[in-house]
């Protein structure tokens, strides 16, 4: 099979699977409630579990973005999602799952290091659908006035526990997204901010990885788990349009994987890397783009025969930190790893295949962002 009908042959699977995911959001439009308002997935029971709406919405808001499918919503449309999930955000710009109480969230032995974890990724992730339904909406970030000031935050950096890096990851890529959001009255504070981070990366990063994470040399298991932290780190420079240290040894990692489905997670994470790696260094592209390429074919295979995504075959399916809260098997489509599948699928085409299809990719730090680049199509 020559290169140009292989190319040719995945497009077409790729523009077929966007249709049948799109059917997919719409089969999980909550009854009676705002246009975009999305169960988590078939197993969701709204009378149960409320709360689960807004992650559900969150995830498919915004893989609707990445899809396209947005705008084709009216104004009104777009504005009553919007208000509707304004409605989960308290007096300090936090967003937060209805339902989740202290005895059942878990991320650190320390309380409020727990909720720390939780409320950043939930407001993250609400901040980016709304910035797709509401772009001119300012978001109220009161919460992350403390980390202006480099007391707290050089305590806050110390306190990072690095044989969690996976963790660590989301923690300061979220923390780096609501700071680079500030506005122009806290900007130098900001910046003062984001260089202390970046150069406590500096001193901690391993050279011969380029990733953070304590024994990632001499455990594979710490090693792709420092890899998938570290990928959420990079966003930072390559937001800032600062050269990456030691970008080389990521690629070489990545590519010694094995292009397979692991995890939503894992994949998009290997994915992101790579093609991040593609368009801002010179370096084995020809290779990136041939494991690319062979996960792409998997990725459209994995999806399931209702058009959504799985995130894995086996296991329970939690939210976040909710570890005695909302539940499901693992093996059902579900809205947070159809949109992260479709992050990897449309990242892959988008090194692939510069300018063949427009993916609304993230603008904010975090899963789903894609720094632009522009490049021309080949």
């Amino acid at each position: 099979m020559n290169t140009k009908s292989s190319d040719s042959q995945l497009q077409a699977r790729i523009a077929a699977a966007r249709l049948r995911s799109l059917d997919w959001f719409d089969r999980m439009q909550a009854e009676g409630r705002p246009k975009g308002v999305t169960r988590i997935s078939p197993h969701q029971d709204i009378a149960t579990w409320p709360g689960m709406l807004l992650p559900g919405t969150y995830n498919a808001t915004m893989g609707r973005a990445l899809l396209g499918d947005l705008k084709r919503w009216t104004a009104a449309e777009h504005n009553e999602l919007a208000d509707w999930l304004l409605a989960f955000r308290r007096p300090d710009g936090v967003f937060r799952i209805a339902g989740m109480d202290d005895e059942d969230v878990y991320k650190k032995k320390n309380k409020a290091e727990t909720w720390r974890y939780i409320d950043f990724h939930v407001t993250n992730y609400s901040i980016g659908a709304l910035a797709f339904l509401r772009p001119e909406e300012k978001p109220r970030l009161n919460f992350i006035f403390p980390w202006l000031d480099p007391t707290f935050l050089k305590a806050w950096l110390a306190d990072r526990d690095l044989r969690d890096p996976w963790q660590e990851g989301n923690n300061i890529v979220n923390l780096c997204s609501f700071l680079i959001l500030l506005g122009p009255e806290h900007r130098a504070r900001a910046e003062t901010a984001l260089h202390e981070i970046m150069e406590w990366h500096y001193r901690l990063q391993e050279p011969a990885t380029g990733f953070w994470g304590v024994g990632q040399l001499s455990d594979k298991l710490r090693a792709l788990h420092a890899m998938a932290g570290s990928m959420h780190n990079f966003h930072l420079w390559y937001a800032l349009g600062i050269d990456l240290p030691y970008q080389e040894r990521a690629v070489d990692f990545a590519l010694e994987q094995e292009p397979e489905i692991v995890s939503a997670c894992i994949d998009v994470d290997l994915v992101d890397l790579l093609a991040h790696a593609h368009a801002l260094i010179d370096y084995r592209r020809t290779d990136i783009e041939a494991w690319l390429k062979e996960l792409l074919a998997k990725l459209l295979s994995f999806q399931s025969d209702d058009g959504g995504f799985a995130d894995t075959r086996e296991g329970t399916w939690r939210q976040d930190g909710w570890v005695r809260g909302y539940e499901e098997p693992q093996g059902i489509s579900n809205s947070f790893a159809t949109w992260f599948r479709w992050i990897a699928i449309a990242m892959i085409a988008d090194c692939l295949w510069p300018g063949w299809h427009a993916w609304n990719f993230r603008r904010m730090i975090g899963i789903g962002y894609r720094k632009p680049f522009c490049l021309e199509p080949s």
